[in-house]
C-alpha cells in the first residue's frame, strides 16, 4: 500500500514543474512590419511526446474577427501573421495551451505577452491652428502669457513623440523681430528681455507668430506642423490701489467688498496675501473682500498684496499692495494693572512718599480720547472729625502718595481707584483698580523691662551653682518679630562672675543663673543690674529707664545640720528582753560638735526609751505583743542644743529575736582571731553550727546579730556570708589593740544563743601581720639584774681609780728633794 505523503509528493512536483514552466513571455513585434509573413516570434515550450494533444491560442488579439497570431504545430514557433499597427492595440496578451479534444489541458497555459515596438508614423498637431491672446503692457519677461499645446498619438517617452516648439515668424518685425520666446518643451510663450523693455513704444497693433512644432526631439528629421498666434497689445490696468479705512466691529453682511483689481491680460489667477494673516479674500474677477468683523486692539493694520497670476502660479508683474487701516471706536474699557502682592510702606514715612502709580492701559487708538485715562480715588475715605486723608492721588497721572494723616504698623489698607477713559466725559468705560497698601514695621521701640526692681532674693551659701535665681520678662512694642529679638547682659553688680543669663532668642524671658558657689564672708548680698537692648538697629530715640532691672541677692550663712556616727542603726534582741535594757547608743559623728538632744518619734508601742543626751536606747517596758522574726521601726531624732532649728533623723529597726530556753548552753567560746589596726580589709569567719545538737537540727539559714551593747555595736560589724556563716569586722578606722571578746547573737529554727567570738586587735607591720611584744628568754637577766651588774661595775673601777690615785700622793711626799723635771707624766687616756 503506497503511504499518502508519497502520492501527495508524486502529485506536487508535476505542479511545480508546471508553475515553472508558466513564466510569462515577453516577445516585441515591430509595427507597420514590411517584410514576409508569417513572421516567427519565439519558441514556445511545448512539451514532448504530447502528439495526441492540440494547440489552442487564445487571448486578447484585438480582432474581432481573425487573430493576427498563430502557432506552428511542428516547430512549435509563434507567430504573427499580418502588419500590426501601434496606435491601434500596443499590447496583446495571449495564452497558449495543449488540450485534449475533451477539452483536457495536457500543458500550459503558457501566458506570452506581445508588445507592437512603436515607429515614428503620426504627425503632431496643435490643439488650435490660430492661437488668439491679449497681452497687457507691464509683463514681465520670461513669464509665459500662454502655453501652446501639441500632441503626437507615437509611444509616449519616446523620441517619436518628444515634441519641440519653435517660433518660424514674428509679424511685424518691429521694433525687435524677437520680441517674443517659447520655450522649446513646454511651449510657454513669453516677452523677451528686449521685448518687454520696448513694448510701450512697440506698434498698436497686433503681432502674428508663426508657430512650429516637432517630434524626434532635437533630432533633424521627424514630422512637423505649424499654428498662427494672434497678439494684440493691451494698456496695463494693473494700478496701486489708495489706503482703505475699515471700522473695527464693522455690523454688515460679510464677505463685504471693499476694493477690486483687474489684469488687462489673458488667463490671469489673482492670487491675495495678508501680512499678518487677516481676513480678507479676492474671487476670480480680482475683487477684494473682509470676511468677518475687524478688531482693532488685535490688529490695527493690515498689509495686503494682490498677485496676478498664470495658470502655473507665476506673477505676470510685481504684486499691488494695499494698506488695510483699522478705525477706533472705543470699545474698550481702561484694564487695571495685575493685582499684585500688598504694597509695604514703613511707618512713620513722611507725607508725599510715593506709595504706588497705577498706569491702567486702555487699548483703544493711543492720543485719541477713547485711550485718555483720568483716575479718581475711591477708598479709603476720610474719617469724620480727622483733617486730611491718609492718601492723596494725581488724576492724570495715577500716583498715589501719603497724606498728613499718620499711619500705624501692621495696617492693611486697600485702596480702590476709578480709571475713566475719555478723559472722564460723560460716556466714557471705567474700571477700578485696587491694591492693598500694608503699613510695615520699623524697629522704633527700644525694649524694656516690666519690673525695674525685683524685690531681695535669699541664697544659701551652699546653693548648687546653676540653680535659677529669678526670671525677669522685658517687653518690645515692634511688631515685626526681627525688631523684638533682644540682648541682655549683667552691667552692674557681679564683680566675680557669680551669675550668668540665659533666654531664648526670640522670647522677652530671661533667667538670672548662679554660676559659682557663694561665701557669706567673700560678698553677704549682690546688687544685679541688668540691662536689655535690641539686637536690630533702633530708629527714633534711645532705650528709656525701663531698659534696666536691678535685682538684690541676699547671701545666707549655712549651718550645717547636727550627723550621726551611722546613716540607720539596727539592733536583734529576744522577745524575752526586760524593761531597761540597753539596745544601743546614738552619737554624733564628731564628738567635738556641738551637744545633741535625742528625741524617739514614732514608738506607737511604747517599748522603748532614749536618754535626751547621752543617745542611749533601752527597753521602756517588757516587749509583750513582740514576735520573734518581727522588725520595729522607729525613728531617732537629733536635735542641735545650740540651734533648735538644726536637726537631723536616723531610722533604728529592732530585730525580735526568739527568747533563749531555760536549759540554753553555755556560751561557746570561738577561737582567737588577729585583726588589724588601723582596719585592713580582713575579718574573722564565725560559723553558726552549734556542737549541742537540740540547737544545730534544722535545715533552715542561720542568722547573725551583734551583742545589744552599744559599744559592741559601734565598734563591730557582722555581716552574713551564706546560710551557715558570717564575716566579722572592724566598723571603725582604729581600735585600741588588746583582746576583745565579742558576743554574736545566733539564731536558727526559732532557737537562739549567743557567741563568744576572741579577737585580738594589733598593729601590722607591711605584710598585714600582728606585730607582738618579745618576752623574756631562759637564763637572761632581767632588767633590774643588768642594771644592778652595770652599776656594780662601775663602782669597782671607780674604787680602783681612787687606790692608784692615792698610792702615786703617798710616794710623792716620801721623796720631797727629788728635782721637778724627775716627776713622772701622767698617763694619758
Amino acid at each position: 500500500m503506497v503511504p499518502a505523503w508519497l502520492w501527495l509528493l508524486c502529485l506536487s512536483i508535476p505542479q511545480a514543474l508546471s508553475e515553472a514552466q508558466l513564466a510569462e513571455l515577453h516577445v516585441e513585434v515591430p509595427e507597420n512590419y514590411g517584410g514576409k509573413f508569417p513572421l516567427y516570434l519565439t519558441k514556445l515550450p511545448l512539451p514532448r511526446g504530447e502528439a495526441e494533444g492540440k494547440i489552442v491560442l487564445s487571448g486578447n488579439s484585438g480582432m474581432a474577427s481573425e487573430s493576427p497570431f498563430a502557432v506552428d504545430r511542428e516547430s512549435g514557433f509563434l507567430m504573427v501573421t499580418r502588419a500590426l499597427d501601434r496606435e491601434e492595440q500596443p499590447e496583446y496578451q495571449l495564452q497558449v495551451a495543449l488540450e485534449t479534444d475533451d477539452g483536457r489541458v495536457l500543458w500550459g497555459p503558457q501566458p506570452v505577452l506581445v508588445h507592437v515596438k512603436d515607429e515614428n508614423d503620426q504627425v503632431p498637431h496643435f490643439s488650435q491652428a490660430i492661437y488668439s491672446v491679449r497681452l497687457s503692457q507691464g509683463t514681465r519677461p520670461g513669464i509665459p502669457f500662454l502655453f501652446l499645446e501639441a500632441s503626437d498619438e507615437d509611444e509616449p517617452g519616446t523620441a517619436n513623440s518628444d515634441l519641440r516648439f519653435h517660433i518660424l515668424n514674428q509679424a511685424p518685425a518691429q521694433p525687435f523681430p524677437d520680441m517674443f520666446q517659447l520655450e522649446p518643451q513646454l511651449g510657454a510663450l513669453a516677452l523677451s528681455p528686449k521685448g518687454s523693455t520696448s513694448l510701450d513704444q512697440a506698434l498698436e497693433g497686433p503681432y502674428q507668430l508663426l508657430v512650429q512644432v516637432k517630434d524626434m526631439g532635437d533630432q533633424a528629421s521627424g514630422h512637423q506642423a505649424t499654428a498662427t498666434v494672434n497678439i494684440s497689445i493691451v494698456e496695463s490696468t494693473w494700478m496701486p490701489l489708495e489706503p482703505i479705512h475699515l471700522a473695527e466691529n464693522l455690523k454688515v453682511p460679510y464677505p463685504h467688498h471693499i476694493s477690486q483689481v483687474r489684469w488687462s491680460g489673458e488667463d490671469v489667477h489673482y492670487h491675495l496675501e495678508s501680512q499678518p494673516p487677516g481676513p480678507f479674500d479676492v474671487d476670480t474677477k480680482g475683487k477684494l473682500y473682509v470676511t468677518m468683523e475687524l478688531d482693532r486692539e488685535s490688529q490695527a493694520e493690515y498689509l495686503l498684496q494682490v498677485r496676478a497670476q498664470n495658470t502655473h502660479g507665476e506673477d505676470y508683474t510685481e504684486p499691488l499692495k494695499l494698506l488695510v487701516v483699522v478705525m477706533d471706536e472705543n470699545d474698550n474699557a481702561p484694564a487695571c494693572p495685575p493685582r499684585g502682592p500688598p504694597i509695604r510702606i514703613p511707618e512713620l514715612s513722611p507725607a508725599g512718599t510715593e506709595v504706588t502709580r497705577l498706569l491702567a492701559e486702555d487699548m483703544d487708538a493711543p492720543g485719541s480720547p477713547n485711550s485718555h485715562v483720568v483716575y479718581r480715588l475711591l477708598s479709603p475715605e476720610p474719617e469724620e472729625g480727622t483733617e486730611g486723608r491718609a492718601f492723596e492721588l494725581d488724576s492724570a497721572s495715577g500716583s498715589v502718595t501719603l497724606g498728613a494723616l499718620p499711619l500705624h504698623a501692621s495696617q492693611d489698607i486697600p485702596l480702590q481707584v476709578l480709571a475713566v477713559d475719555l478723559g472722564g466725559a460723560e460716556g466714557g468705560l471705567s474700571s477700578t483698580c485696587e491694591v492693598t497698601v500694608t503699613i510695615t514695621d520699623i524697629n522704633d521701640h527700644a525694649p524694656e523691662f516690666t519690673t525695674s526692681q525685683i524685690e531681695p532674693i535669699s541664697l544659701p551659701e551652699d546653693t548648687e551653682p546653676g540653680t535659677l535665681v529669678a526670671t525677669l520678662l522685658a517687653t518690645d512694642g515692634d511688631l515685626e518679630p526681627a525688631f523684638r529679638r533682644m540682648d541682655f547682659a549683667i552691667e552692674a553688680g557681679d564683680v566675680d562672675g557669680a551669675f550668668g543669663l540665659k533666654w531664648e532668642p526670640d522670647s522677652g524671658h530671661v533667667q538670672l543663673l548662679l554660676l559659682k558657689n557663694l561665701s557669706y564672708e567673700t560678698a553677704p548680698s549682690y546688687q544685679l543690674v541688668v540691662v536689655v537692648r535690641s539686637e536690630a538697629e533702633l530708629v527714633g530715640p534711645g532705650p528709656g529707664p525701663g531698659a534696666t532691672a536691678t535685682v538684690t541677692v541676699l547671701v545666707e550663712k549655712v549651718v550645717p545640720p547636727p550627723k550621726l556616727n551611722q546613716e540607720s542603726y539596727e539592733a536583734s534582741v529576744p522577745v524575752s528582753t526586760p524593761a531597761g535594757s540597753l539596745l544601743l547608743t546614738i552619737q554624733p559623728s564628731d564628738p567635738m560638735s556641738s551637744p545633741l538632744r535625742f528625741s524617739l518619734v514614732n514608738d506607737s508601742e511604747g517599748w522603748l526609751c532614749i536618754k535626751e543626751v547621752s543617745g542611749e536606747v533601752h527597753t521602756a517596758r517588757p516587749l509583750q505583743g513582740a514576735r520573734p522574726g518581727d522588725m520595729y521601726t522607729v525613728l531617732v531624732e537629733a536635735q542641735d542644743a545650740g540651734e533648735p532649728t538644726l536637726r537631723t533623723a536616723v531610722t533604728l529597726v529592732i530585730h525580735f529575736l526568739k527568747a533563749g530556753s531555760a536549759s540554753a548552753p553555755a556560751l561557746p567560746l570561738v577561737p582567737t582571731r588577729h585583726l588589724c589596726t588601723p582596719r585592713k580589709n580582713h575579718g574573722v569567719v564565725v560559723s553558726g553550727a552549734s556542737e549541742d545538737t537540740d540547737l544545730a537540727d534544722g535545715h533552715g539559714p542561720y542568722h547573725f546579730a551583734l551583742g545589744p551593747n552599744p559599744t559592741v555595736q559601734r565598734d563591730w560589724r557582722i555581716q552574713a556570708l551564706n546560710g551557715s556563716h558570717a564575716y566579722l569586722t572592724l566598723a571603725l578606722h582604729w581600735v585600741e589593740p588588746r583582746e576583745y571578746s565579742v558576743p554574736v547573737v545566733v539564731s536558727h529554727n526559732n532557737r537562739m544563743w549567743q557567741l563568744l567570738v576572741r579577737v585580738i586587735v594589733c598593729r601590722c607591720n607591711a605584710e598585714g601581720q600582728c606585730m607582738r611584744k618579745v618576752g623574756r628568754m631562759k637564763g637572761m637577766p632581767t632588767k633590774l639584774s643588768a642594771v644592778g651588774i652595770l652599776g656594780g661595775t662601775l663602782l669597782a673601777i671607780g674604787i680602783f681609780l681612787v687606790l692608784i690615785f692615792t698610792h702615786l700622793s703617798l710616794a710623792r711626799k716620801k721623796d720631797p728633794d727629788q728635782p721637778a723635771d724627775s716627776v713622772p707624766l701622767k698617763a694619758a687616756v
